[in-house]
């Protein structure tokens, strides 16, 4: 028997068990005390603040995370012993500077809270220098060329505005403070400072529309809100462990199709299995001790696929909640008994992992810039801010475009559950009548909505929206919010978003300084509402062609958007050297988010860690054809020639397992030349990094696509107590 049927006889045995095992008690939740006491239990805010600093200091702190004022570094001794205090109380002897290096992942480094007074005795101990700035190894983190390897000092800076926490590991807790990343010579080093520049940026600019419209009093900034939908598998964990691939590589890089897939739908939005709502409960029980607001569970499309959604936020405690929620989906995973994978395509033909990135922009008081007004300057207001998104996208969607690029996206993108890769905007139809009305240089009301009748007297009327929605979209406007569709599963929210935040906050500043020149301008005789039709109309009228309201998927969108001379960047070759436009340097620079050599850096990273995924992949899947997947052809052929001898031998005809030797051998040597090709690329060179992603991408991949089909080929011949590995059908359906 194979090692994959006699696991199957026993599948998910253990996790069955336990959860079988749990008490009552364990498996219903008390839902005052998740939404009550538990909510940020783990996290140094709110009441476990207040209860600690006196209020002077907490005024301080107020002032810095809701109006963005200026930390007074005074404080932080108290902040910090109080910060101590609380986490020994629950259990911490460490804690570490948090932070998001250009990995895309997270780190930290460990120090305890022991020192030695001056009679060699132990005490407990956090300073306010502690709090405020570390010190790691910055010699490995990737830097594109910003230090050497050899000059290893970088800084790590605290960041007041998103709360301290408490993380669990097994036994351990460790107080993690949230840190921005900083070489010796300045440059940012991690994904959070330019992020919180860009935050700056777009603030500063849209407090001048706030003014522009006299909307300003009691306003003293605004910030992005960012509300972050995170699709994930769930598969067996044993099976997972069988799969070099899975292990190494986070997706599949061999598997045959399974007869069923998502065809029928059956599997979206159905009952959610009870181990499956056991680990997600578990996860919302770690997600609100660490103050994450988890709203929405459910089954997505693909079999053993699902989605959890947060409540919105600002976009910088939101960019490091979502770091958060993938860690704890990954740790929750393993005690049930699951793997959790997030890869942007962990099965190929079967629905692709997003990430969902709803984006507003919203004034300290509380008001949305992006809801409708009811008439009048309110709604040109609103207008301001979205045709500065529609000049942004635009403008930038090849950089847009660039600042999602990846190795896991590039599967994801343009397959049938994931926008294509060309940048365009979803208004709808009541917002796009607006849009309409206003390039032709006159102002509408938005629609009310209407009654829906479902026809059954017992069954409520309910209130239609305007406007339907449009899943093909990658950037969609959806009442109150811009849905960023195209952001992949692995993907780290903070650069996606820096980029789109510069990106408008430039567009603002054209169109607000347009708008005031016209002012005081004559030919409008002085008009705000004239000023500001005439500029908001001329900017639809340049830049309106990147509004589409119809099927992404469709081919004749591809042909049209060719003719509106959209970037069509299919990969992330085409799309990572965009960002290296000077006019894309000067923007990033001018509005203080990252100078040259920052942008430059961050680029490079991209390309290495493209080219580096790559090349494991390829070599994952060379030693799996050689150790897996060739053996296992071999012994089946041999049983097929040996079968054939002996019953050509009787007398008897053996069409049939000629047929099926002829195509095992076929599929064979068709591996053994995509292999020789691949090695052969994998040997390639290239000095310039740009230059060697574009080989990857276009001589590299379509011989690991060649390699593939083999495997893929043999997979579907050789029997299934001689196959190596869980195949598609083992882990789709029957973890």
């Amino acid at each position: 028997m194979s090692r994959t049927v006699a696991y199957l006889d026993s599948t998910s045995s253990t996790r069955t068990e336990a959860y079988r095992s749990m008490s009552s008690d364990a498996v219903v939740r008390d839902a005052g005390a998740a939404f009550g006491d538990q909510f940020g239990a783990l996290t140094f805010s709110g009441e476990n603040m207040r209860r600690r600093l006196g209020s002077a200091v907490l005024e301080q702190l107020d002032r810095t995370v809701q109006y963005g004022e200026a930390l007074n570094s005074s404080i932080a001794d108290e902040v910090a012993t109080a910060m101590k205090d609380w986490a020994i109380e629950n259990g911490c002897t460490h804690y570490c500077h948090w932070f998001q290096p250009l990995t895309g992942s997270t780190a930290e480094k460990h120090d305890s809270f022991l020192n030695l007074d001056h009679n060699g005795q132990p005490l407990a101990e956090f300073s306010g220098d502690a709090l405020i700035c570390g010190e790691p190894d910055a010699s490995s983190f990737p830097s594109g060329g910003v230090r050497d390897t050899w000059e290893a000092r970088g800084y790590t800076a605290w960041d007041p505005t998103s709360p301290a926490f408490i993380m669990r590991n097994g036994g351990e807790r460790t107080l993690c403070i949230p840190t921005a990343f900083v070489s010796w010579t300045g440059e940012s080093l991690d994904l959070k400072t330019p992020l919180m520049r860009s935050n700056e940026a777009i603030s500063k600019q849209a407090m001048r529309v706030l003014r522009l419209f006299g909307n300003d009093a009691g306003v003293c900034n605004v910030y992005t809100t960012l509300g972050c939908e995170q699709e994930y598998f769930l598969i067996d964990e044993d099976m997972a462990a069988m799969r070099p691939d899975l292990s190494m590589c986070g997706r599949t890089v061999m598997g045959a199709q399974p007869p069923k897939g998502h065809q029928l739908d059956d599997h979206y939005f159905g009952s959610i299995p009870p181990e499956v709502l056991a680990f997600m409960g578990e996860v919302e029980e770690r997600l609100y001790e660490l103050g994450i607001p988890a709203k929405t569970r459910h089954n997505e499309v693909a079999p053993r696929q699902f989605e959890i959604a947060p409540l919105f936020e600002r976009a910088n405690v939101a960019s490091d909640h979502q770091q958060l929620l993938m860690n704890v989906l990954k740790r929750a995973a393993s005690r049930h008994g699951f793997s959790c994978l997030l890869h942007e395509k962990p099965f190929a033909g079967v629905n692709g992992t997003g990430k969902h990135n709803n984006w507003s922009m919203s004034t300290d008081t509380g008001h949305n810039l992006l809801s409708p007004g009811k008439g009048g300057e309110s709604n040109l207001q609103f207008l301001t801010f979205v045709c500065a998104v529609v000049r942004a996208l635009d403008m930038h969607a090849d950089i847009l475009r660039g600042s999602i690029a990846s190795a896991g996206n590039d599967h994801r993108l343009g397959a049938n559950e994931a926008p294509p890769a060309i940048l365009s905007m979803y208004t709808g139809a009541e917002l796009g009548g607006v849009l309409e009305k206003l390039e032709a240089g006159e102002t509408a009301c938005f629609d009310s909505k209407t009654e829906l009748d479902l026809g059954s007297t017992v069954m409520p009327t309910l209130e239609r929206h305007p406007g339907d929605r449009n899943r093909t979209s990658p950037f969609a406007f959806i009442g109150n919010r811009f849905e960023f569709r195209a952001i992949g599963g692995l993907a780290a929210v903070a650069w996606p978003n820096t980029v789109l935040n510069t990106a408008v906050a430039q567009s603002l500043d054209y169109i607000t300084t347009a708008i005031e020149a016209a002012v005081a301008d004559g030919d409008t005789k002085g008009s705000l509402e004239a000023s500001c039709v005439a500029v908001l109309s001329d900017v639809l009228k340049q830049h309106g062609r990147v509004i589409f309201n119809g099927d992404n998927y469709s081919q004749e969108w591809h042909d049209e958007a060719a003719k509106r001379d959209l970037p069509v960047l299919r990969g992330t070759a085409d799309a990572l050297p965009t960002l290296r436009r000077e006019d894309v340097a000067e923007m990033f620079d001018t509005y203080g988010v990252m100078n040259a050599r920052e942008l430059s850096a961050r680029i490079d990273v991209l390309m290495e860690i493209y080219a580096t995924t790559l090349t494991i992949e390829a070599g994952t899947m060379l030693q799996m054809a050689d150790r897996m997947v060739r053996p296992s052809a071999v012994r089946y052929a041999t049983e097929l020639a040996e079968s054939c001898t002996a019953t050509e031998a009787a007398g008897v005809p053996c069409g049939a397992a000629k047929a099926d030797l002829t195509a095992l051998v076929a599929a064979m040597d068709a591996l053994g030349q995509g292999e020789t090709a691949l090695r052969a690329a994998l040997d390639h060179e290239d000095d310039c990094v740009d230059t060697h992603v574009g080989f990857i991408q276009n001589t590299m991949i379509p011989h690991m696509d060649t390699v593939r089909e083999a495997c893929d080929a043999i997979e579907g011949i050789v029997p299934a107590d001689l196959w190596p590995m869980p195949t598609y059908t083992d882990m789709l359906f029957n973890s």
